[in-house]
């Protein structure tokens, strides 16, 4: 290798680590704007008089307008890129949160979170189409496991923001301000993704890339839209890995969704501090992002269906147990945790599978359908968990729904090869 060789592929190298830096630092912030409401459900409960079906409805209407947009946006990511993308949703993101929080309708509400839900949905598919740009297939597993530990991280930080909010403003009226104060830090985080992030190699100066598949020439480069959607449709083991991700979804939303509920109790307001337990969900993710990419890449890239089985059967252990935990328990964070663990893990396996199977220049539709698929199995369930809530009095039954969702979704993603 000649010494000019050896010094594009380091140039490359640090190019690959500054683009996935550049991806993990701002979706570090993008759930500040989607992942908040929750901890301003018991506040509206009792100053707006919503039921846990009308809450259940909020959260299908951010799902179905995610999913909705995902659907269209994934293609759109293959034609603009990401930087074009990310960085228009991310300030479309910021206005339905604001004027979510001055509305009292349920009607306006829905449809303003909806919305909220149409722009959030621009990242995503974006950003994993960057990735699937710059890193070959044999390291990609890790390349995702970090993007989705900045998910994680960004559950953490929304979850310790909520909180804060919470005891800054004890007073009635003040989980309003969920919906300003963190969603507001998704501005800086685009802003720096726009001056960084490059969307492939040869947007940064390199002619062609270093790595194995990515210089490889690919017939689905030259696809029309219509062409892509219809080879990704066609693909059954894509189809199987939809249903399974839809199932694994139902149970992330059902925990994100339901567990602040759970454990801030009916005194929520003179006891805030009962909210922290409840981080243990997001920092359990987090590591489970990280870990299954790494574990996955190392000993299961070729079989990753095998880590989705075992990740979703293990969660389904854990999460029905949550219910029967008090929350004063001091093992009721580790449950948490590993309920966040098993239930986040399979993530990394399922976005490295959709190059895998459909092929890199299909990437973005592909991520793009079965993150719909994903949140369409979200929303719906919530209507599911919204309307046991109401009937029994109590959240027991979203943990009941969250694990049988696991033990579908384990048994469904086994017939997937590579």
């Amino acid at each position: 290798m000649s010494t000019a060789t050896a010094a594009i592929g380091r140039s490359y190298r640090a190019a690959q680590w500054t683009m996935l830096f550049t991806v993990m630092f701002c979706y570090l912030f993008f759930y500040t704007g989607r992942q908040n409401l929750g901890f301003a459900v018991k506040g509206m409960q009792e100053e707006l008089g919503y039921s846990s079906s009308t809450i259940a409805l909020l959260n299908s209407s951010l799902l179905l307008g995610y999913g909705l947009g995902q659907a269209i946006n994934g293609n759109l990511a293959d034609i603009y890129g990401a930087r074009v993308m990310v960085c228009g949703g991310a300030a479309l993101s910021v206005a339905p949160n604001w004027a979510f929080s001055f509305t009292s309708a349920a009607g306006w509400a829905a449809l303003l979170w909806g919305l909220n839900g149409l722009a959030q949905s621009t990242a995503w598919p974006a950003m994993f189409r960057l990735l699937a740009n710059w890193w070959p297939r044999h390291e990609r597993g890790r390349a995702v496991g970090l993007y989705l530990l900045s998910a994680g991280f960004s559950s953490t930080l929304t979850f310790a923001l909520c909180i804060l909010v919470l005891y800054l403003f004890p007073g009635p009226g003040g989980w309003r301000w969920i919906f300003r104060l963190p969603v507001s830090l998704i501005v800086p985080g685009a802003l720096v993704f726009w001056l960084v992030a490059r969307n492939r190699p040869a947007d940064a100066g390199f002619a062609a890339s270093p790595c194995d598949d990515l210089a490889e020439p690919s017939p689905a480069a030259a696809e029309t839209s219509r062409a892509r959607y219809r080879a990704v449709l066609r693909n059954r083991a894509f189809l199987l890995t939809c249903l399974s991700i839809g199932c694994e979804s139902i149970a992330r939303y059902g925990l994100l969704n339901w567990v602040p509920v759970h454990f801030l109790g009916p005194n929520w307001r003179s006891n805030p501090g009962a909210g922290w337990i409840t981080m243990g969900l997001p920092l359990g993710m987090a590591a489970g992002a990280l870990s299954a990419g790494l574990i996955a890449d190392r000993w299961y890239a070729e079989s990753r269906a095998r880590m989705v089985f075992f990740f979703l059967s293990a969660a389904a252990l854990s999460t029905v147990a949550l219910p029967h935990v008090p929350a004063s328990s001091p093992f009721v964070f580790m449950l948490l945790a590993s309920s966040g663990f098993f239930a986040y893990a399979p993530q990394a396996s399922y976005w490295a599978l959709c190059p895998a199977l459909v092929g890199r220049e299909r990437s973005g539709t592909a991520t793009g359908l079965m993150d719909s698929a994903a949140y369409a199995f979200a929303a719906a369930s919530q209507f599911l968990i919204g309307y046991s809530a109401d009937a029994t009095h109590g959240t027991t039954a979203a943990f009941y729904i969250v694990a049988g969702a696991c033990l579908v979704g384990a048994v469904i993603i086994l017939p997937v090869r590579k």
